[in-house]
């Protein structure tokens, strides 16, 4: 028996925020980031057609990129102290990621992190509220997913939490959101949402539910995202915020691989600064492609992928080595960095840490459903890899 979640409501298009009026109940908390929601003016219409539609507002703002722990904690002592019955988190998927784990809290306050962390085992939730995603990003698809990313500051992990629980109950995909967004937030989160849907084309979970899901948004990335990137007000960067949330249904059923085990465990590994996770994403996931497509499956997915968006190769390792060479360009039309080295991460220091990040990758639970089984050596060798943007020979 297999399982295919999603929310239950997905309103889309432009002004689809506007469909907040039509959530019931009484206690409404608003949990967004920084100051983006406010200047543009989406947190106040927010807060406005929730009041309209008869509820008490409460906002909890300033989740950092990347939430701790102890926010996750803040924001569940503000809930427990409010008492809402739904619970509406706009912005990046920080916000939203954060929302979810302050969820689990709110409505269970003696479970433990620890408990979270593992896989698919949170408590039930729905018992005091429900919950709306408003994604103001195009690449996390978090409103459509049953993750969480959190991060422990302290061990300089991210950690990802995982289980239908905490699958939004609603999901409004509004395109005028993310007509403001920056050059370099429509292109990192852009390739997370293409590292989204070749993971779950590929993950070793992925069904006939997942695989057109998977493909299509990888169709329409190839040709919304640098459109998106160089145009805000063009068709480009509508297409952009429906093709990432159609990953997000894929990937959500079909699970990841170890592009993103690698990205959760160095984007606050390195003194030098933190890597973005989609900027980490887009540089680790060509050398995975060639380390996967050592196994034949995964190589035949990848040609499928290739097919689709009119690679031409004679064979399977041919069109696997166009769709590798696409992933590049494409970097290279975004401004991303094609290798940690380049990004700025300290030769010496990766060097020193490379057993640890590898050991860590190896350990993180997208590895699971990975195509090609890996250990630490191998890990380690494909982070040589990422680091000189060096080929994984396949």
């Amino acid at each position: 028996m297999a399982r295919f979640t999603l929310p239950r409501d997905i309103y889309y298009g432009c002004g689809s925020l506007a469909e907040l009026k039509s959530l019931k109940g009484k206690k409404a908390i608003v949990v967004t980031g920084g100051h983006s929601m406010k200047a543009s003016g989406f947190l106040d219409k927010t807060v406005k057609y929730l009041k309209e539609a008869g509820f008490e507002v409460e906002t909890f703002e300033g989740v950092e990129p990347d939430p701790s722990i102890e926010t996750v904690m803040k924001g569940a002592e503000a809930m427990r102290k409010f008492q809402p019955d739904w619970i509406v988190a706009i912005g990046g998927g920080s916000p939203i990621d954060a929302a979810k784990a302050m969820w689990a809290f709110y409505e269970h306050p003696d479970t433990t992190f620890e408990t979270l962390c593992t896989p698919f085992s949170f408590p039930h939730l729905r018992e005091k509220a429900r919950f709306c995603a408003i994604p103001s990003t195009s690449g996390t698809a978090t409103e459509v997913t049953a993750f969480s990313v959190i991060t422990d500051y302290a061990k300089g992990i991210k950690y990802p939490l995982a289980d239908f629980e905490i699958t939004p109950d609603v999901a409004i995909v509004d395109p005028d959101i993310v007509r403001g967004l920056p050059q370099k937030q429509v292109a990192f989160t852009g390739m997370d949402a293409m590292t989204h849907a070749i993971e779950a084309y590929v993950s070793t979970l992925a069904t006939p539910f997942t695989d057109p899901l998977a493909l299509k948004a990888i169709k329409m990335i190839n040709t919304s995202l640098v459109d998106s990137y160089n145009n805000p007000n063009g068709k480009g960067r509508e297409e952009m915020h429906y093709a990432q949330c159609l990953a997000g249904m894929a990937f959500s059923n079909a699970l990841l691989g170890i592009v993103h085990s690698m990205a959760h465990k160095t984007g606050a590994a390195f003194s030098t600064g933190h890597i973005p996770h989609g900027c980490a994403n887009a540089m680790y996931l060509p050398h995975v492609i060639e380390y996967n497509a050592n196994n034949e499956r995964a190589r035949d997915r990848y040609a499928q992928i290739a097919q689709t968006l009119g690679i031409e190769g004679e064979t399977a390792r041919e069109q696997t080595q166009g769709l590798i060479n696409r992933l590049h360009e494409l970097n290279h039309l975004l401004g991303i960095p094609q290798s940690m080295q380049e990004f700025g991460v300290n030769e010496k220091e990766f060097k020193e840490k490379l057993k640890t990040i590898a050991h860590n990758a190896v350990g993180d639970a997208c590895t699971g459903s990975n195509p090609n089984p890996i250990d630490d050596e191998k890990m380690a060798d494909l982070f040589e890899c990422c680091y000189y943007n060096k080929p994984y020979k396949f």
